[in-house]
């Protein structure tokens, strides 16, 4: 699912951008190779978090490094999603760049053995010990490219998770409060219904649903099953508990009233532009919404996790690489490492971003705060469980439609499973050879 929504955030937001900025201040090079140049590419927007924690990883990295030039290129996320194995292939590629996480990216190239296995600077560096396992997991990939094992091919600094936004506003309007358990969210939405309102917010063309049907499936799930659905450790049984609960629940939800029939043809903007309107009481989705509510809301909110979940749809952010080509690897783990400093992952924190190594306590505005002690609530208890679109390519699209039709009522529960299930089957196999 996140794969989706960063192809979207970036075509709102990014066009190519080239500076370059010659270093200065005292420190040493941290490069055998004596490179007195790091060419440097990420596809975050200058004012989002990242953006500007980067920037300040960037003086502070000059300061660092006398004499040595960083040529940051400014990238749309298209750009190097759709390139990456060529442009790191070549001269013209970057020493460092940020990548998406995940088999069918990270795992790709690392299995094609276009990045630089970072195993021993991770061992050197601590990296390890700022992450989480479950954060670790979209870090390091077998040699056929499989997340979770194997050697680290990528460092993240941010994180991201599927949490419940809502409306504080509509919440007492109904004399509703903030559940804490699956009963508790329910009743809370049998209040809204009764009072005519729909309570939960839906895009059933686009990744929403998905991640509704994983958050209610991972209610009913263990470690192992995140293992055995993401990882291939053992084959996963559609027919059954988790998924069969996901699925089920998803259409009693339905049924009752919970999510709105015609929301089956809606894009996640719409779902999106109705909460910051104030018609929709809640909504499940992630935390890259967080800093557009913040700026676009009138109304008062606020977050809480999905309720009585140990796991929660959610991982790291996007990767460091550095590409097995880069002529200046020691600058580029030097970089990785200063953006994994306390100041930086305040920075991104305290910009509406979730620092996989932040301090709470040091982050200024309550609401920011409260983001962020929920993420590492999740990633302290191993609880981020990816997505469900993750396994196999391709299979974001198999997922929209199978939720589609349990919205509209052109399917049942069963018969969604099943859609969902022999697409499942056929990637695994095709990756595994099982």
């Amino acid at each position: 699912m996140q794969r989706f929504r960063r192809i979207v955030a970036a075509i709102a937001l990014a066009a190519t951008a080239t500076t370059t900025v010659a270093a200065c201040g005292g420190g040493d090079s941290g490069d055998d190779s004596g490179a007195k140049t790091l060419k440097l590419w990420h596809y975050e927007s200058a004012n989002s978090a990242m953006g500007v924690a980067w920037d300040r990883a960037i003086e502070i990295f000059k300061a660092e490094h006398p004499g040595v030039e960083v040529r940051f290129e400014r990238k749309a996320f298209e750009q190097i999603q759709q390139n990456a194995g060529m442009i790191i292939n070549s001269s013209e590629g970057p020493d460092i760049m940020e990548y998406n996480k995940g088999n069918a990216t990270a795992g790709l190239l690392s299995s094609q053995g276009l990045l630089t296995d970072l195993s021993a600077e991770a061992d050197k560096r601590g990296w390890a010990g700022k992450l989480s396992p479950s954060l670790q997991t979209t870090a390091r990939y077998s040699d056929k490219g499989v997340m979770g094992s194997g050697n680290w091919f990528g460092v993240p600094n941010y994180g991201e998770y599927v949490t419940v936004y809502y409306n504080k506003d509509l919440f007492d309007r109904y004399g509703v409060q903030v559940p804490t358990s699956m009963a508790e969210m329910t009743a809370a939405m049998d209040t809204f219904v009764g009072k005519g309102v729909a309570p939960l917010g839906m895009a059933g063309a686009e990744y929403p649903a998905g991640q509704l049907f994983y958050q209610l499936a991972l209610s009913k799930a263990d470690r192992q099953f995140v293992d055995n659905y993401q990882l291939y450790k053992n084959p996963v049984d559609f027919t059954a508990d988790p998924l069969k609960y996901g699925a089920d629940t998803f259409a009693e939800w339905v049924r009752k009233g919970y999510v709105a029939k015609n929301s089956a043809s809606l894009k996640a903007e719409d779902m999106g532009t109705a909460f910051i309107g104030g018609k929709t009481p809640m909504i499940v989705s992630g935390s890259w919404w967080y800093g557009r509510f913040k700026a676009e809301m009138k109304a008062n909110w606020d977050t809480f996790l999905f309720p009585g979940n140990t796991l929660q749809a959610g991982s790291s952010g996007n990767l460091w690489v550095v590409p097995e080509t880069s002529k200046a690897k020691g600058l580029a783990y030097d970089f990785i490492d200063i953006t994994l400093r306390p100041e930086i992952q305040d920075l991104i924190g305290n910009n509406g971003g979730v620092p996989v190594a932040g301090d709470p306590a040091k982050i200024s505005d309550p609401k920011d705060r409260k983001l962020i002690e929920d993420f590492n609530t999740v990633s302290k208890q191993d609880g981020l469980a990816f997505y469900p679109d993750w396994p196999v390519p391709g299979y974001y699209d198999v997922l929209v439609s199978g939720f589609q039709g349990l919205i509209n009522g052109s399917k049942s529960p069963d018969q969604v499973l099943d859609t969902i299930a022999k697409p499942y089957a056929d990637g695994v196999k095709e990756i595994t050879g099982k």
